[in-house]
């Protein structure tokens, strides 16, 4: 996807569907990893055919789906920081809370360079990531805003789906924690605003806010 100059890639990795996003402005050097998950190689052959040098790595939880990829990122790339909600640090290093016990994989990542909270901003690839604290699907998820652009970008990881939501049964979900701050927070940005999930295809806040049966205007609580 392109938006004004700026491009937001999506990058499959097979078994969990799950979207990573190579995220760069044309014409410019610098690039975001939006979490990197499992097919590190698919990757880092995005980054190197569109010529661009990875210069931070954003997390938008600890699932072991969305951080799989952050040690090789890492390694590739030592100077990039790498970025995580404050309180989904533990998810990072511990793999019976990041679920990746359960598959048998004992999966861990680098401990985060940079934690962050509501409101805070990053700047790399000469945009601007503003931090939405979102918690619900994880205990501590946070969504990153650009909203320099016209529509404005959020990329949202499991907060909220095409036409669904991100489920709660997980140690430290919360569903009337995800329900307030979709409504609260994430339909507070304008309809246009493009939501990029962390698996499936990407929506609007106005599609969501009209038609999800678990959130949007005529929803019940469902949860």
């Amino acid at each position: 996807m392109t938006n004004r100059g700026a491009r937001f890639e999506p990058i499959v990795s097979a078994g969990f569907d799950q979207n990573a996003y190579l995220v760069w402005q044309e014409g410019s050097e610098g690039a975001v990893v939006v979490d990197p998950g499992f097919d590190t190689a698919e990757i880092e052959r995005r980054i190197r055919a569109h010529g661009v040098r990875v210069e931070l790595i954003l997390n938008t939880h600890g699932h072991a789906d969305h951080i799989a990829g952050n040690a090789r990122m890492k390694a590739e790339y030592p100077e990039a920081p790498l970025v995580i909600g404050r309180h989904e640090a533990h998810l990072l290093t511990d793999p019976e809370a990041n679920l990746s016990l359960g598959f048998g994989l004992a999966l861990r990542s680098p401990p985060a360079d940079r934690l962050v909270d509501e409101g805070e901003v990053l700047e790399a690839a000469g945009l601007r990531f503003r931090v939405l604290e979102i918690p619900g699907h994880s205990p501590g998820s946070v969504v990153y805003v650009v909203d320099d652009l016209e529509p404005a970008v959020a990329l949202v990881g499991d907060v909220i789906f095409a036409g669904s939501v991100g489920r709660c049964d997980f140690p430290g979900g919360d569903p009337r924690r995800l329900i307030a701050g979709i409504r609260g927070k994430l339909f507070a940005l304008p309809d246009s605003t493009l939501l990029l999930p962390g698996h499936g295809p990407a929506t609007t806040v106005g599609a969501e806010r009209r038609s999800n049966p678990f959130v949007g205007d005529s929803a019940s609580e469902r949860f």
